[in-house]
């Protein structure tokens, strides 16, 4: 099976196409098949999302440009800035990756979150599109790799010994 692990910067012809949804292209190790059917084995640094336009290269040199499928979504459209940003607080709120634009909105298709929407006054659409939502202020569009600390988890709790049994 071919190795997918890097990603490449800048233009260039790619050998082969990837087409996948968003909730896959939020993946960086899994199997996958090529647009010309090739199985791969994507094996991805840490700290990026698959992007439409984004170039893989594989352990052979092969070149791959990842393509964003067409899925099913809600796009909800208005003129209104403000209604735009109460639509997106809302939807926020929820944990709803939201790809954001000028004058609309875009989320994975949810009837519930439709009506929500529709509520606020906005004009919710059922389609099939791409979606790339935004990836947040945190998400670096190049990651290096970087010795990663320990976590620690205590939230400024102090620590305390584990108690000890009866012996």
């Amino acid at each position: 099976m071919l190795r997918v692990t890097q990603w490449m910067d800048g233009p260039a012809r790619p050998d082969a196409t990837l087409t996948l949804p968003f909730a896959l292209r939020q993946k960086r190790r899994q199997r996958a098949r090529l647009d010309n059917g090739v199985e791969v084995a994507l094996l991805l640094p840490r700290g990026r999302v698959l992007r439409h336009g984004d170039l893989l290269q594989a352990e052979n040199g092969l070149l791959i440009r990842v393509q964003a499928a067409a899925e099913e979504v809600s796009t909800a459209h208005t003129g209104d800035p403000l209604l735009l940003a109460r639509a997106c607080y809302h939807l926020g709120n929820r944990h709803v990756p939201l790809q954001i634009r000028d004058r609309w909105v875009r989320y994975g298709h949810d009837h519930v979150l439709d009506d929500l929407v529709g509520r606020l006054g906005l004009k919710v659409v059922r389609e099939r599109a791409r979606f790339e939502p935004e990836t947040g202020p945190y998400a670096s569009p190049h990651p290096t790799p970087v010795a990663s600390p320990a976590k620690d988890h205590s939230h400024g709790a102090p620590s305390r010994p584990a108690p000890r049994g009866n012996r």
